[in-house]
């Protein structure tokens, strides 16, 4: 289900950007047509709702919480696209990858290959990498357009808010953030390569704006490890233990 408010959100995201709806949905027809047997929406919602769950953006801090996020393997996690790179690298298994192919693709075709679902997002600037959904195992499509066909929408616009809204849409009891810092760095697992940086920073500050209008919304606990974002909870790593233990 689409969340309440969305088309204004998404005709304001356009009018900042300069983005047409046509280009979106020409992307959205090809992601539509690439889908094939898509995963179960009811897996999804039976591995988020009433849990507690981990986002782990591509943001600077992602590094320094790899060594926390290893200590809980049991926790749901949903890893926004080059952020997966790092999760790999270090062993930590998600449960859920939401991408719009712009991150490392080696990590992203490995986890294709396995049981773990992918959440591939359509945009008019990701039409040429489309082809390579037909090749992963366990794949849902979304657009930011109205919903058609075998394609979601479940809101939100950079891959990392776009996993917030997800585990929102299926009720997690918990939402943490991890590298999700919406500064003015950008994490080195946040883009294969990132040709304008001014562009970049100012996805990252309308990613930031979505979040503290979906926390209005929220029935979930929302808390960030990373810098601080209205309606979420500024904790410390050792706050951890207690809010994932109750």
């Amino acid at each position: 289900m689409t969340i309440r408010g969305w088309k204004t959100r998404y005709h304001e995201i356009r009018n900042v950007f300069g983005y047409r709806k046509y280009d979106d949905l020409v992307s959205a027809k090809k992601l539509n047509s690439k889908i094939g047997r898509k995963y179960p929406i009811s897996e999804i919602k039976k591995t988020i709702k009433g849990q507690t769950v981990f986002i782990i953006g591509a943001g600077p801090s992602l590094s320094r919480s790899i060594s926390t996020l290893k200590k809980y393997p049991n926790v749901t996690k949903i890893v926004a696209d080059g952020a997966v790179k790092a999760l790999l690298e270090h062993n930590i298994k998600p449960q859920i990858l939401v991408t719009d192919l712009d991150g490392d693709i080696a990590s992203i075709k490995k986890i294709g290959k396995t049981k773990i679902p992918i959440i591939i997002h359509a945009h008019g600037n990701n039409y040429d990498k489309l082809g390579i959904v037909a090749e992963f195992q366990n794949k849902i499509g979304t657009t930011q357009t109205e919903k058609f066909g075998k394609l979601e929408n479940f809101g939100g616009f950079t891959d990392g808010d776009r996993c917030v809204f997800l585990a929102e849409n299926f009720n997690a009891k918990k939402i943490i953030l991890f590298g999700m810092d919406f500064g003015n760095k950008i994490g080195k697992y946040s883009k294969k390569q990132v040709i304008d940086r001014k562009t970049k920073l100012k996805k990252l500050e309308c990613g930031k704006k979505l979040l503290e209008w979906l926390a209005r919304k929220s029935d979930s606990e929302l808390y960030t490890t990373s810098r601080s974002i209205k309606g979420f909870k500024k904790i410390s790593m050792v706050d951890l233990q207690c809010i994932v233990g109750n």
